[in-house]
């Protein structure tokens, strides 16, 4: 396989064809069979922490990298205006490296989207504040 085609739709199907990009921006997800022919359904959620989706043209183009270090082919690929693009095989140290990174993206988008400190910080917050009035 070479290319990806797009296709948009509100539900994923559930046969899917090789070579289709199936993208739901309704459930901000994408979903393909594996690039490298292997059968393997492959799904990456779309978001600020996540995949990002872009189509030109109607060629789709998902970001970063699709690695699908859980299957048994571990192939490593770019879909960019439609074409695959081959990436290197990760070692399991680079996968690893690359979740804890991942992560650390998250907690800082989120952290940023609420600097007080979220749910926990706000009950500890309203804590202090109460039995300083009682007190």
């Amino acid at each position: 396989m070479k290319t990806f085609s797009l296709q948009k739709s509100t539900y994923v199907p559930k046969e899917l064809s090789d070579g289709v990009l199936y993208v739901s921006l309704e459930y901000k997800v994408a979903v393909h069979r594996c690039a490298c022919g292997c059968g393997s359904k492959v799904t990456t959620p779309l978001g600020p922490t996540e995949w990002s989706f872009s189509e030109h043209n109607g060629r789709p183009t998902l970001s970063p990298s699709v690695g699908n270090w859980q299957l048994p082919c571990r192939s490593h690929y770019i879909i960019r205006n439609g074409n695959i693009h081959w990436e290197n095989q990760w070692t399991d140290e680079q996968v690893l490296a690359g979740r804890q990174r991942e992560q650390l993206r998250r907690e800082a988008y989120y952290s940023q989207l609420n600097p007080q400190g979220g749910f926990w910080a706000a009950v500890r917050r309203f804590y202090r504040w109460f039995f300083k009035l009682d007190g």
